[in-house]
């Protein structure tokens, strides 16, 4: 029979994990762990003659650290670094990694804002054409116009 106990000592149990469970356990698929372990962000554990390879609590966490990092935008390259920094006694090379995110997300976002104001002013022209005149946005990714040449850093 089943136990409510089972399923929640399973959930606890973060230990000599199958990659399956392992990147069900992570959030991730088992190809993400494949390819993070190609990318040297994740060991691939020795795998013991005639059986299969086992994961751990560690490498859970690790490829949660991974997965929260690619969500502030950090690149696999950054993210390696910070792994690297990960023991928690680097926080000033680990700050300086987050200011130079930090600069590069204002940028994409001021860019964002560039892009929005043209299409915005394309969207209205188009609104206001009147008779056969070309549609506005058509005609300046055609032309090359300023207004659409603005949009881009």
């Amino acid at each position: 029979p089943y136990s409510c106990t089972e399923s929640s000592d399973m959930e606890n149990n973060l230990e000599n994990l199958t990659i399956g469970v392992f990147a069900k356990a992570a959030g991730v698929n088992v190809e993400t762990i494949r390819f993070y372990q190609r990318k040297g962000l994740l060991l691939e554990p020795d795998k013991p003659y005639g059986s299969i390879r086992r994961y751990g609590e560690a490498d859970v966490t690790r490829v949660r650290f991974v997965k929260s990092a690619q969500r502030l935008g950090f690149s696999l390259d950054e993210i390696a670094e910070l792994l690297r920094l990960e023991d928690g006694t680097h926080c000033e090379e680990a700050s300086s990694l987050a200011e130079h995110k930090l600069k590069d997300v204002r940028e994409k976002m001021a860019d964002l804002a560039r892009m929005e104001a043209v299409l915005s002013e394309l969207v209205c022209a188009c609104h206001a054409r009147r008779g056969n005149v070309s549609c506005p946005l058509i005609a300046s990714l055609q032309g090359g116009a300023s207004l659409a040449g603005s949009a881009m850093p």
